[in-house]
């Protein structure tokens, strides 16, 4: 998939008219902070210029998404990052990291993620060691704070992060931190859905039906197939988790709690950030709006409302 197929697929804008997220009403400043740092933090995936970066090395948009995020793992067997990526298909992930590790060697894939955030940022939000040099600052102080906290535990994404060094350029040095952040509040996700009895499939299921998506419209970009995803809904049908293709009131429930039990692995984040927490979040939130209306996110807030 080259970027204007990606644009295609993953960049359309929700309907006017259409309903707020449903998850609006989770509302914990972990989920503030992750969904103000979303775009910064994968800009490295989605921008024009990431995509100018990986091809530069043999890899399109899709070889360039699983490569340069598995990469923090190392070079391990495709199942294991088939495993950290968790809600997408396996067998696709698997097949992807192995052509794209044969595209592009480690060092390089690891080099050119850093130049695509780097390059992107400054593109967007301006000279580092300009105006913003200040609020910047202050900000990535913060979120390395957060990041401080991090216990790596159970958790590959993050664990792998944090053996990667920190870049030495500021716009470099707050992606790399939001990076962390996201990434260790996703590996705690993960932890929490499995530790409820839902698989990864299942949970992309009750997720997108929280938020409000057409069944199978959130799911289905996770390459899960329509074969797989109607069996695993009518199994989800079976244990009371959904009525019809509704959550029923248990499942409703149960993925509250999944969101609650994610939530409170944020704790120690949130408590090393403080009572700069809301500001950071804010500042954030801001740079992160930039970034979509460049073009460079995914403009439709059911995306950012995922996870």
């Amino acid at each position: 998939m080259d970027y204007a197929g990606a644009r295609e697929a993953f960049f359309q804008p929700r309907p006017a008219g259409s309903a707020a997220a449903g998850t609006d009403d989770w509302d914990g400043p972990g989920r503030a902070l992750r969904a103000a740092i979303e775009p910064i933090a994968t800009i490295c995936f989605w921008s024009e210029p990431a995509s100018e970066v990986y091809g530069r090395i043999g890899l399109d948009f899709l070889t360039g998404y699983v490569w340069s995020r598995g990469c923090v793992l190392g070079e391990p067997e495709p199942t294991v990052v088939a495993s950290a990526f968790a809600v997408f298909e396996p067998s696709v992930i698997a097949g992807l990291y192995e052509a794209a590790r044969s595209a592009a060697p480690l060092a390089a894939v690891r080099a050119a993620r850093e130049e695509a955030a780097v390059t992107s940022l400054t593109a967007v939000l301006g000279d580092p060691r300009g105006e913003v040099a200040g609020e910047l600052e202050r900000t990535t102080e913060a979120l390395e704070r957060g990041v401080a906290a991090i216990d790596t535990t159970g958790r590959p994404m993050s664990a792998g992060l944090a053996a990667l060094p920190v870049p030495s350029d500021p716009w470099g040095r707050l992606w790399h931190a939001a990076t962390r952040l996201r990434e260790f509040r996703g590996d705690s996700h993960v932890a929490a859905y499995l530790a409820s009895g839902i698989t990864g499939l299942e949970a992309n299921l009750l997720t997108e039906r929280r938020i409000g998506w057409e069944p199978f419209a959130y799911t289905g970009t996770r390459a899960w197939s329509p074969e797989v995803m109607g069996a695993a809904v009518e199994g989800l049908r079976e244990r009371g988790l959904l009525e019809g293709d509704a959550l029923s009131e248990h499942g409703r429930a149960v993925r509250d709690e999944v969101e609650a039990v994610t939530e409170r692995q944020l704790a120690p984040v949130r408590d090393a950030i403080g009572g700069e927490l809301p500001a950071v979040t804010a500042t954030c939130s801001a740079w992160s709006e930039r970034i979509v209306e460049r073009g460079w996110f995914p403009p439709d807030p059911y995306k950012r409302a995922g996870g």
